[in-house]
């Protein structure tokens, strides 16, 4: 069933209408979550300036607008409990994951985090946890897109389904700014280098495994019914677009110049800085790219539906 503006599912055990909310409450909730689109839109173009500011403090502008705006949007879709729940597995699981790579090098690769990302537990950076809990809420709601399961209930074979497809959309993530960052950036580094771009290739099968199995859990979670998913509105899901889609674009800062040219990784072997910037840039287009107009076709494709059955009644 369609509502004007509405994704209803009339069977979906874990859906429940939305409910509507005082229309001052409401706009400022969607100016709170423009703005931090903005503050976020704002590091991703100082990191095109490295020189510009501290790179702390760019860090911290990518970081915590992305930690809030899952905040406050996950709450309307999950109430606090729910998107509480899913910070709380994110931080437990990447947090032990990252602890155990950096002692032992399984399953990422060895490496260690230098000070450029700030404070550290244990070794591993508190940024780098909390940047788990903005992108990885994202990259479920634009897999839950996609796929066309963002009001259906996470039953049967979708309870590992989406999980290893929001997984591969989180993983995407990492693919086209880990050489930036470890290679160039040295906020981490590969003690024994790796083949992209002085990043093992083991990397990215350590990072699909991590947001698998942080997926996995918060999607049982879900099954089990304690948090309903409510039904929302098309504005939500355009908002959420907008966000990921400003990552997106703030990937291809990272192709003004730099110095110094070329760089290189810890193993000792030289990369042309140009050719790490080229390459994920268009890993970018190819991957984070395709995802964002895929999940940008199903909420077009909703818009008009809701139009043509609007102008129907």
């Amino acid at each position: 069933m369609r509502h004007q503006g509405v994704l209803v599912e009339d069977t979906a055990a874990n859906s429940i209408p939305i409910s509507v909310s005082a229309p001052a409450e409401r706009n400022l909730t969607y100016l709170a979550l423009y703005t931090l689109i903005a503050i976020y839109g704002v590091s991703r173009v100082l990191q095109g300036f490295p020189q510009s500011a501290p790179m702390l403090a760019i860090v911290t502008l990518h970081v915590v607008p992305t930690l809030l705006f899952a905040l406050l949007h996950g709450r309307m879709i999950w109430g606090w409990r729910g998107i509480l729940v899913f910070f709380a597995i994110c931080s437990v699981v990447s947090g032990t994951v990252e602890k155990i790579g950096i002692t032992t090098g399984f399953p990422f690769g060895h490496y260690y985090f230098t000070d450029a990302m700030g404070p550290k537990i244990s070794g591993v950076p508190v940024f780098l946890g909390l940047a788990y809990l903005g992108m990885g809420y994202l990259s479920w709601l634009i897999a839950s897109l996609i796929l066309g399961w963002e009001q259906r209930d996470l039953s049967g074979w979708r309870v590992v389904a989406l999980p290893a497809f929001a997984a591969l959309v989180m993983t995407s993530w990492d693919f086209c700014l880990d050489p930036v960052w470890s290679t160039i950036v040295r906020a981490w580094i590969w003690t024994d280098g790796g083949s992209y771009f002085g990043v093992p290739i083991s990397n990215f099968a350590g990072w699909y495994g991590n947001v698998f199995i942080i997926y996995l859990l918060f999607a049982l979670y879900l099954r089990r019914g304690a948090t309903k998913t409510n039904a929302a509105p098309t504005r939500f899901w355009k908002v959420a677009l907008l966000f990921y889609g400003v990552s997106v674009a703030g990937n291809f800062f990272n192709l003004i110049p730099r110095t110094p040219d070329p760089v290189i990784d810890a193993s000792g072997r030289l990369w042309a800085l140009r050719s790490i910037t080229g390459a994920t840039a268009l890993a970018t287009v190819f991957t984070m790219g395709a995802f964002l107009l895929l999940a940008g076709i199903r909420v077009a494709e909703t818009s008009h539906c809701d139009t043509a059955s609007s102008n129907s009644v």
